[in-house]
This record gives structure tokens, C-alpha cells and sequence, in this order.
């Protein structure tokens, strides 16, 4: 194997610039002026964002979809039994990372993981394909099985259980998590690998900001 085979690998990142001059005093709104600069670039699954949690102070990741983010946070849906869910029953702190290659940027935010309400949560699965809320009954996300005909089968039982019901009720243990932030840090690429890092830390009830060295 060639190990060095990256080596090479490198873009010089030259579309955009970021000062704490320009920035929004709200990492949120300066969050939804991404957002909608990456939803308008036509950037495929721009909500798709990396989940960050702690199990046993190792760290785990995993990429999930963001639906929802408004001034309290970001939520993201997904079963409450799933390793992730249980990572965030035993120690809520977590983070969230999105990466939009197209713009050259990056978004960090780091804060505590809280389960939504149970009517967000309904709300949200009653939107669904049926087909993706049937599919929430069938996995048992996270556990081992034999193959991936087990699936198929249970998936061919619930299609059966559900056939005559017109409103599949959403599982007891699926749901949505709101990631609280208390920090964020947006990075833009710059030329030289000299790039623009803008944190944002929540101290004594308001957003400080400041520049990072790249």
C-alpha cells in the first residue's frame, strides 16, 4: 500500500472571504445566511451534518440530517435506541459539524442534546412517506441481526399490520433531538491554508466573538 498516497491531495481555496467585521452578532442568523447560500448553490443533501457524541469519553460520529433549526437549536430525528440515543441518555454533550465542500466552508457548533417535545416529534412523522414511517418500525437501529433478509421480512410484517390503518402512529422510542448550542465556529477557506475562522462562545447570556488563527 502506498501511504503517501494523499499527499498530494489539495485544494487551494480561493471563492470567499469571512471577518468578524461582517459577521452576523447571531450565530444563528449568521448560520441561516449559509444555509440558504448553500441551499441556493444547489449543493446536494446540504442539511446532511456529522453527529457528535460521547460513550464511555470516546468520542463517536456519524452523519444525520438536519430538519429543523431555530434560535433555541438544531434538531434532528432519529431512535431513542439507537447507539446514539443512548450516548446522549448518558452524557448530553454532543456537536455537529457540516462541511459544504462547494463553498469551502465549514460550520462547528457544540452544545447539550435534549429530546424534543412529543408533538414536535408527531409533527414530524406524520409529514413522513409512509414507506420511511413503516420503516421506523421495522429497524432496531443499531442492533446486531442475521441479514438483511430479516429486514425484508419484518418489513413485509409491519406493510401487513399497517395495510388497513390510515395514520401509523410513530413508535414510542423514535423521536427528535435539539442539539442547545453554546459555541459555533465557521471556518471559510482561504488561500495558503491562512483561513478564516469566526467563533462564536455564549458568555453571561450574550455570543462573544473572535477570530481564530487557522
Amino acid at each position: 500500500m502506498d501511504s503517501k498516497i494523499t499527499y498530494n491531495l489539495r485544494e487551494n481555496y480561493l471563492l470567499n472571504e469571512l471577518s468578524e467585521k461582517n459577521v452576523s452578532k447571531n450565530p444563528i442568523n449568521q448560520f441561516e445566511i449559509w444555509f440558504k447560500e448553500a441551499l441556493s448553490s444547489n449543493i446536494k443533501e446540504p442539511n446532511a451534518m456529522i453527529v457528535s457524541t460521547v460513550s464511555n469519553e470516546k468520542p463517536r460520529s456519524r452523519v444525520a440530517l438536519l430538519k429543523d433549526f431555530r434560535e433555541e437549536g438544531f434538531v434532528f430525528f432519529t431512535n431513542y435506541l439507537s447507539d446514539k440515543g443512548k450516548e446522549i441518555a448518558e452524557n448530553a454533550n454532543g456537536a455537529l459539524t457540516f462541511f459544504w465542500v462547494d463553498l469551502e466552508r465549514q460550520v462547528r457548533i457544540e452544545g447539550e442534546f435534549e429530546k424534543v417535545s412529543a408533538l414536535e416529534s408527531d409533527e414530524y412523522f406524520s409529514s413522513r412517506p409512509r414507506s420511511s414511517q413503516i420503516g421506523a418500525w421495522v429497524s432496531k437501529q443499531s442492533e446486531d441481526i442475521p441479514d438483511r433478509e430479516f429486514l425484508e421480512e419484518k418489513l413485509l410484517s409491519f406493510e401487513k399490520e399497517f395495510e388497513n390503518i390510515e395514520i401509523i402512529p410513530r413508535p414510542e422510542n423514535w423521536g427528535g433531538y435539539i442539539l442547545k448550542p453554546n459555541y459555533f465556529e465557521f471556518w471559510q477557506g482561504r488561500p495558503n491554508r491562512l483561513h478564516d475562522r469566526i467563533a462564536y462562545e455564549f458568555n453571561n447570556g450574550d455570543w462573544e466573538i473572535k477570530r481564530l488563527s487557522s
